[in-house]
């Protein structure tokens, strides 16, 4: 099988003559939506075991110069230093990929999936769930937050901060629950939506924000991302100050239904939206590899499309994730540890090319709705216009995309492919050049490209800086209330030099800021 991961091949390759090929058309607009902050995973693999010293996931999936581009890092933040008696889970476990990724200019988070157990109403970190069949078992007890104890959970907080900090890492933020609609067996603290709108409200004030470099509140993660968590908090005013970012899950729960509904508030109020674990299916029981990694590809679209500003996965190595186990059982494939998977390819696709990007209005001939075989979305970044396209079909396709009442003017541009049926190619690259593999039609603001059958293709067009609408203003620091990012969607608490200026109504530009 052959395998090309960043190869310019002659052009002449793709100029034999194709059949007749059925067109899908994509309309994009220059109506500017949520700003992509970045793709990542959690540190850990197996059982929720943090990697420890093993930093080779991190080392080869983080970082503009890495094959992969995450910038985002999700860690447990367990009950105390020393763990929550239930693994070996501890803060030292993820503290040396968290240093990988700070180094490379990501963003680590952390996750408590229980504060401490003598906080808890069971007086323990699990989740209070023993038997599954009976949950009027007496042993069941139902683990929450103390009443009494809601004064010290951010402090709690704070002192994770405090440890991370004095080991090297400034952590970026830090999430209310893991999970606090799922009643577990392991470490796990329920909470009704009221509940974490009382905590959040009378309390997350003492999340010592100052001190610790503006670190960023992420609400509670429910299982299925339920507005209800969400939109208790943000149509509370109080609430609503204290919380930067919405978080959710989406195990069983497509992101068009129930991400989308809840970023509606989220966006009225500037809010960050990030889906922040799922793990997709495993294809090696499920799919044929490839339509599994497809499948993929279509969550990840789906997620952006539902307003997503950030998107996390589930483990970094995995055998249905991005690195090797290395365990032979999986098929040989997945023989050899620490070898990059399919999906990393697949998920470089977004990673290097979307993060720090602005989604761009578009409808297209096909529904997302009804699962069609073709997804397609549209980004701007700087002067190039970025179309994801995902064609789970069985055909070719002949691709349309119409600027129509857009100010862009396409002058060249690139394609990055991953396709298979039998075997497959990671991340092939092809120059559009006009009259080749580009047909524009200027007058008509209109390019066709060629959209392959099992494929997942990245079209960068390289636009006039002219009419790339990419507004270039000088502005002064203190003009208005906005967030600021920098071009890799990293959050600048100061802003300085070119960056993008995001507003509340979600939509963004880019601005000079001066001293």
């Amino acid at each position: 099988m052959r395998r090309v991961f960043t190869l310019m091949i002659a052009l002449s390759a793709l100029t034999a003559v194709h059949a007749r090929k059925a067109t899908v058309t994509m309309d994009v607009t220059n109506v500017r939506l949520q700003t992509i902050t970045g793709f990542g995973a959690a540190s850990c693999d197996g059982a929720m075991k943090p990697y420890g010293t093993d930093t080779k996931p991190a080392e080869l999936l983080y970082g503009p110069d890495s094959e992969v581009g995450l910038n985002i890092m999700r860690m447990e933040i367990s009950p105390s230093f020393e763990g929550d008696g239930w693994g070996d889970y501890d803060w030292n476990g993820s503290l040396p990929s968290a240093k990988i990724v700070k180094e490379r200019g990501g963003i680590v988070f952390g996750t408590p999936w229980s504060p401490p157990g003598e906080y808890k109403t069971n007086g323990v970190a699990q989740g209070g769930k023993v038997n599954d069949k009976d949950e009027n078992d007496p042993q069941n007890q139902r683990g929450k937050l103390r009443k009494d104890c809601y004064p010290k959970f951010f402090p709690w907080l704070n002192s994770f901060l405090e440890w991370m900090h004095d080991h090297g890492v400034d952590v970026d933020a830090v999430s209310v629950q893991n999970e606090p609609d799922w009643w577990v067996n392991y470490s796990g603290c329920l909470y009704e939506p009221s509940e974490q709108l009382e905590l959040v409200k009378n309390y997350a004030h003492l999340l010592d924000r100052e001190k610790y470099n503006g670190v960023r509140l992420i609400s509670a993660e429910p299982l299925g991302f339920r507005n209800d968590y969400s939109n208790t908090l943000l149509n509370d005013e109080v609430a609503r100050n204290q919380v930067d970012i919405i978080a959710g899950h989406i195990y069983g729960h497509p992101p068009l239904q129930y991400i989308k509904p809840a970023a509606v508030l989220a966006k009225k109020y500037g809010k960050e939206v990030w889906m922040t674990e799922h793990s997709v299916s495993d294809g090696l029981q499920t799919l044929p590899e490839w339509d599994d990694q497809l499948e993929f590809a279509r969550e990840v679209n789906e997620c952006l499309q539902s307003g997503c500003t950030g998107y996390i996965y589930w483990y970094m190595r995995a055998h249905w994730a991005f690195v090797s186990t290395g365990e032979s059982k999986y098929g040989s494939k997945n023989a050899r540890k620490n070898k990059l998977l399919p999906r990393a390819y697949v998920y470089s696709h977004f990673a290097k090319n979307v993060t720090g990007s602005t989604l761009l209005q578009s409808t297209c001939s096909v529904d997302l709705t009804t699962n069609a075989a073709i997804e397609l979305s549209a980004f701007i970044k700087g002067d190039s216009l970025i179309v994801m396209a995902i064609n789970s079909g069985t055909n070719d396709r002949d691709f349309t995309i119409r600027l129509n009442d857009t100010p862009f003017k396409v002058n060249s541009g690139e394609m990055i492919i991953s396709w298979g049926n039998e075997s497959f190619e990671l991340c092939q690259k092809e120059d559009l050049v006009e009259g080749e593999n580009l047909t524009t039609k200027e007058a008509e603001h209109k390019m066709t490209v060629e959209l392959p059958a099992k494929s997942v293709v990245t079209y960068i067009f390289h636009l006039d800086p002219g009419s790339s609408a990419i507004e270039q203003v000088t502005k002064n620091a203190d003009e208005g209330p906005a967030s600021y990012y920098d071009l890799q969607g990293r959050r600048l608490d100061i802003p300085h030099g070119l960056c993008i200026e995001r507003h509340a109504d979600g939509t963004s530009r880019k601005v000079f800021v001066k001293d």
